[in-house]
Formats: structure tokens, sequence, C-alpha cells
């Protein structure tokens, strides 16, 4: 249940960033032994993420979606799937899923928003400028330190 205290601490850090609004969902797997372990997963975060237990019977969720039990699928405001990050990017140890959630928040794709949050032009910009000063810092290493941007795979799907 690491998983699920990482996404715990996760959130209540985007939270105090002032990313606030922000719904997250585990998907609980089919089986049986899952099944079982149900309550223990829910025990380990707090009301602020949905557990959805999956039907034995039910279309499996994660095929429905073309994904695996480790993925992360992150959606924009208005619904739309903005990143799917498979294993290994999913490790919440990494920092592909705090940085894809933050740039499907700021995004403003379809220009001016009702679900947009009053103050989210301040909050995105001190995002920014902090991506800005870790991108500096990294590139201003001398030379003989090698330093590898690596990107999560991503999928952009339009509807």
């Amino acid at each position: 249940f690491t998983f699920s205290i990482r996404l715990e601490d996760l959130r209540v850090k985007l939270e105090n960033e002032g990313l606030v609004n922000i719904s997250y969902v585990v998907v609980n797997h089919q089986g049986t032994q899952s099944h079982r372990k149900f309550h223990l997963l829910k025990e380990s975060v707090s009301d602020y993420i949905t557990v959805y237990q999956q039907d034995e019977k039910q279309a499996d969720v994660w095929t429905t979606l073309n994904g695996n039990k480790d993925d992360f699928l992150i959606y924009d405001r208005c619904g739309r799937l903005v990143y799917h990050l498979g294993l290994p990017y999913s490790f919440l140890s990494f920092q592909y899923v705090e940085e894809s959630i933050k740039i499907a928040y700021c995004e403003n794709k379809c220009g001016n928003c009702s679900y947009t949050e009053p103050d989210i032009d301040y909050i995105c910009e001190n995002i920014t400028k902090k991506a800005d000063e870790k991108l500096a810092e990294i590139e201003s290493k001398p030379t003989g330190q090698h330093s590898h941007h690596h990107h999560p795979h991503r999928q952009r799907h339009h509807h």
C-alpha cells in the first residue's frame, strides 16, 4: 500500500501548491484477492481519493481504457485524456505523474473555461517559473557531468 500513501502525499503537495479541485480515483483490480483487500486499500487513503471496486462480472476498466493495472490516466478539466502513463513512468517516486498533472491542470487548450479556478494563472506561473529554474540549474552544470532528460510516454487523444 506504499502506492496509496505516496498518492496521498502527492495530492497534499499539489493542493498546498494551489492545485485544487483535482479528482483522484484508484481502480481496484477485479480479482478475488484484490476484492478481499479492498477495505485495506480504502483505509490507506484519505476521503479525498476515491477507491473504485470493479465488479467481477463487469468489463474490466483497464481493458476498456486500453491500459494496465498500474497506469495513470490523467484527464483535463473537460474530461479529455491528456496523459496515459505506464510503468515505469507511473512510479510515484519519479516526477512524471506530478509534472503531468501540473501540465494538464495549467493547459488552457480551449480558451476561457468555466471550470478554471480563479487563481489558476498565478499558480501556473509559479509552477512554470520553478520548472524553468530547475531547467536552468541543470543546464548550468559544468561539462563532464551528464544530465539526461527523460520524457514520459505521452498519448494525446483528441475527441
